[in-house]
């Protein structure tokens, strides 16, 4: 099935700063859908980013870089009263990331306009934000609608350590997500927090339950699961010298909504072939942001796809 229509990214913006050896070393316009979206734009496809953040300097940088990168802001929401969120990445010897967030936000949120959603579109929502809940019901209903018009949903809850502390009261919302999914795309450690799964096959069990009928599982190094229904496939990733894990989920979250942009979707109906295709384009554009600083797939690597585009 080829899919021509558009992609709306749902969820936080911050300022990413890095450091390695307690040092800074970079900063990065951030958050998990915004690292997918800047992808996305470098490889040509039409996507728009649903967020909000504010007024100040790290707000316009924010604002620049996106439109630069192809990101339509329609859909942004700019504040005054509050703050652009921080995000402090700790980098360790194995180049995987501890981080702070610092966020001071107004009280009213995501006060502007939502995109009439078509039946080719597809919605990428998840990380902290989807379970957010002074901005929980425009949310919810932003999904209800693009479900109901017959969009393609897909969740990743990227779900971070230190919120295992509140986790009884997030689960439920996590569950929730996880229902108005027609794809769900987690890793390891996702399932392993949230639901104490000790493998793909667990995930899966809870991913069902709630629902969804579509899992990708991710194990970094380890490889890439698709459970769809009764159909179980395995794929392996290429052996690299990472600089930095930061956004290597969300490339390859950008990396299946690319290649589904331009075929099938993954179901259980969908054809091996298709999964292969899919998931490969997932490692690919996780592996580009592996080797790099940066939390998005590198210009050069978005022109080579920009070009696949239009052939």
């Amino acid at each position: 099935m080829t899919n021509n229509g558009r992609v709306f990214c749902i969820g936080e913006t911050v300022l990413d700063i890095i450091f390695q050896n307690d040092l800074p070393i970079a900063a990065k316009p951030g958050g998990s859908m915004l690292n997918s979206a800047v992808s996305l734009g470098r490889a040509g496809i039409p996507v728009y980013f649903i967020s909000d953040f504010a007024t100040d300097h790290a707000g316009e940088l924010i604002h620049t870089f996106l439109i630069e990168n192809g990101v339509q802001t329609t859909y942004i929401s700019r504040y005054d009263d509050g703050k652009t969120g921080l995000s402090l990445a700790f980098l360790d010897h194995q180049q995987n990331a501890d981080y702070s967030f610092y966020k001071i936000f107004p009280e009213e949120r995501l006060n502007q306009s939502f995109p009439t959603i078509e039946p080719d579109d597809i919605v990428l929502f998840g990380s902290f934000y989807a379970i957010t809940r002074s901005i929980r019901s425009k949310l919810l209903q932003f999904l209800e609608e693009a479900k109901s018009r017959g969009a393609y949903l897909i969740y990743d809850p990227n779900f971070r350590k230190d919120h295992l502390s509140d986790l009884e009261t997030l689960r439920p919302l996590i569950i929730e997500n996880i229902g108005m999914a027609n794809l769900v795309r987690g890793s390891d450690e996702d399932f392993r927090y949230i639901f104490a799964a000790a493998n793909a096959d667990e995930a899966f069990f809870q991913v069902d339950k709630a629902g969804c009928r579509a899992l990708v599982y991710t194990r970094n190094s380890a490889g890439v699961e698709v459970i769809t229904g009764q159909k179980h496939y395995r794929y392996s990733v290429p052996a690299i010298k990472s600089l930095s894990t930061i956004g290597a989920g969300d490339a390859f979250n950008a990396g299946l909504v690319y290649a589904m942009i331009n075929g099938e979707y993954l179901s259980g109906t969908s054809s091996a072939s298709s999964h292969e295709e899919i998931i490969n384009s997932g490692i690919r554009f996780a592996t580009d942001v592996c080797q790099s600083l940066d939390n998005y797939i590198s210009v050069e690597f978005g022109n080579v796809s920009k070009k696949h585009q239009l052939e």
